[in-house]
């Protein structure tokens, strides 16, 4: 430990399920890898609001694709015990009687377990991960180590350029929904987080396939 380390440490006790997957990043993905070849973790949060400070995980959904298929036997749902639950949240996502709650400890097992050291896929996915960084906080969890990709700024990349200021398009021209119906995707069991992986998760194929027509086939030229 460094000798400033302590003031910037977390002041929760690491579990040794955080460690556990720290230790999995030994080794970086070559820049060289194809894209076929690599391994993805597509995930949703469905929360009581959209305050990371103050609000909680409802539900999570996760599907991996490899290879430009996804592998629904490997698909998940949970349902969280959280602190809180909202009436404008259940409206939205229409959860009135989830399935069996998981505590966030086993959930957190599962989750690293899960993931990995894949690369970790979303629609707008840096408010997921703040969602579950503070979930797993309490564990002694501090940051994710997967690379990351958003599949919004990934199809601005691909129909805009890499410059485009996505701001200055239309309101929605990059929304899910938006997306799904101008790619083709039926769009079916929205705002449920299994739901809203799958669609995401399908997307992320057609945006793959769309990456290599336009030149960007490896690991390296796809994660910048």
């Amino acid at each position: 430990m460094g000798i400033f380390d302590f003031l910037f440490s977390s002041p929760h006790k690491k579990a040794e399920f955080i460690a556990a997957y720290e230790a999995g990043f030994g080794q970086k993905i070559p820049a060289s890898r194809g894209l076929s070849f690599l391994p993805f973790v597509v995930l949703d949060t469905e929360t009581t609001g959209l305050e990371p400070k103050t609000d909680y995980i409802l539900s999570f959904g996760a599907v991996k694709l490899r290879g430009f298929q996804i592998n629904m036997q490997e698909s998940l749902e949970w349902y969280l015990r959280t602190p809180a639950r909202s009436r404008e949240a259940i409206e939205v996502h229409e959860i009135l009687q989830p399935g069996e709650l998981i505590d966030l400890q086993a959930f957190g097992e599962q989750f690293l377990t899960y993931i990995g050291n894949s690369i970790l896929v979303g629609h707008h996915v840096g408010f997921d991960l703040e969602m579950l960084t503070k979930a797993l906080k309490p564990f002694g969890f501090r940051k994710f180590l997967n690379p990351v990709l958003d599949t919004h700024s990934l199809a601005v990349r691909l129909e805009k350029g890499p410059h485009y200021d996505s701001s200055m398009g239309k309101p929605g021209e990059y929304s899910l929904d938006s997306l799904c119906e101008r790619y083709q995707i039926t769009l079916d069991d929205r705002h449920t987080a299994a739901g809203d992986a799958y669609l995401t998760a399908q997307l992320l194929m057609k945006l793959l396939k769309l990456a290599e027509k336009k030149g960007i086939r490896s690991y390296g030229e796809l994660i910048r």
